[in-house]
């Protein structure tokens, strides 16, 4: 196995990896231990009981935080006439239609956050799915990306929304701010995805839905939260 360095090994002796966290410790802990050189961003991970081998358990939608991610999110639109402009003027970073389809065939183009596409380029960006679907970014009428209103849309994910979707072993991976955020303002964004995500579960998921809750930064250990302090806040 792979030797992880002295910082790593520093970090880990702070967090008792048994012990499960308040809201309010885990948050202060997470920002203590993201020693690298840059804005590490705070994740939250949800451990989810869907059955991944079932599509109708699968969770995918988006959520909205209070205060943003602390990213500037790159957002591509797929449309043409009067909804091309309308994305521009929203503040859109790549806007087209057939020809964007063909740049990201043809070059393998893939430097966006968010897909958004018009009802009516859907035909068009079938073939995307090969290049778009491995990297979350093939537009989803279940995650809102797929719309008539681009506008309103672009506008929403340069704010703070953010496409989420369990993985393959059915957890959740969150962004929730970065740890250069003050404290209130990654507690208000947590606890507000979380709620959001709880809002998602599946009908058919039985049992608990949310199994175990832990935050961490991108270079940090995990920390597991208490759910009995998520729930009570």
């Amino acid at each position: 196995m792979p030797r992880h360095s002295r910082r790593y090994q520093e970090i880990r002796q702070k967090v008792d990896r048994t012990r499960f966290y308040s809201v309010d410790d885990a948050i202060e802990l997470v920002k203590q231990t993201a020693t690298a050189k840059f804005d590490e961003t705070v994740e939250l991970h949800l451990s989810t009981n869907i059955d991944t081998k079932r599509p109708e358990q699968q969770v995918r939608s988006t959520v909205t935080l209070p205060h943003g991610t602390g990213k500037r999110v790159r957002v591509l639109v797929f449309a043409k006439g009067d909804k091309a402009e309308a994305a521009k003027n929203a503040g859109a970073d790549y806007v087209g239609g057939d020809e964007l389809v063909e740049k990201i065939t043809n070059e393998n183009f893939t430097d966006f956050d968010v897909a958004i596409a018009t009802p009516d380029m859907m035909r068009s960006i079938g073939k995307l799915g090969k290049i778009l679907g491995p990297r979350g970014l093939m537009p989803s009428p279940k995650s809102g990306t797929v719309t008539e209103d681009v506008e309103t849309a672009v506008k929403a994910f340069k704010m703070g929304r953010i496409e989420v979707r369990n993985d393959k072993t059915g957890c959740i991976h969150i962004p929730v701010g970065k740890c250069s955020f003050d404290g209130e303002k990654l507690k208000e964004n947590l606890l507000s995805a979380y709620r959001q995500i709880i809002a998602l579960r599946p009908a058919g998921v039985k049992g608990q839905f949310i199994k175990r809750v832990v935050l961490s930064s991108t270079m940090g250990v995990g920390i597991k939260i208490d759910q009995s302090d998520l729930e009570n806040i």
